[in-house]
């Protein structure tokens, strides 16, 4: 009798070791896969719902983007600085434009870093006007210092990049 139970306890043993093991690790694995490909599934639908209005922010992405003539793109970055800076009233203390292509991408960046004095006041409605703008611009950089011991007079450090699309007909 006492065989018969060590029998059975060790065919147990083997049993869960060798199949009931395995099948639970494979039945969780499968359940973690169908989890995820629900949540991504989900995701996707949630894509698709919100497709036109993807496509009608990357319309008007692009059509606000710099021209692809290199001089009329820096025209058009240099006139929308100036105006910024004009409508705020911050002093321009100097600014330096350059050309940044990256090997193999669809586009060019023109960064222009802009330097400005100005009180609290200009340099905050610098910045509204800034984001307030429609040209496809980012502020990568932003540095805000006092200029005095009150706080009155500040300096204000940008580095911006606007962005031109190779063939932007084609995206």
């Amino acid at each position: 009798m006492l065989l018969i139970v060590a029998g059975a306890g060790l065919l147990l043993l083997v049993a869960d070791s060798a199949i009931i093991t395995p099948l639970t690790k494979s039945w969780n694995a499968r359940s973690k896969r169908i989890a995820d490909l629900r949540t991504s599934i989900d995701a996707e639908r949630q894509l698709i719902g919100r497709a036109d209005q993807i496509n009608g922010q990357w319309d008007q992405f692009r059509t606000n983007t710099l021209p692809t003539d290199v001089s009329q793109a820096e025209n058009d970055m240099l006139k929308a600085i100036n105006r910024w800076a004009r409508d705020s009233g911050v002093n321009s203390v100097q600014i330096r434009p350059q050309w940044q292509e990256k090997s193999g991408e669809d586009y060019t960046t023109y960064e222009c870093h802009a330097d400005y004095t100005g009180d609290i006041r200009s340099i905050s409605r610098f910045l509204y006007e800034l984001e307030k703008d429609s040209i496809s611009c980012k502020l990568e950089n932003i540095e805000i210092a006092s200029r005095d011991d009150n706080g009155r007079q500040l300096s204000l450090g940008i580095q911006l990049s606007g962005l031109v699309l190779s063939n932007p007909d084609q995206q």
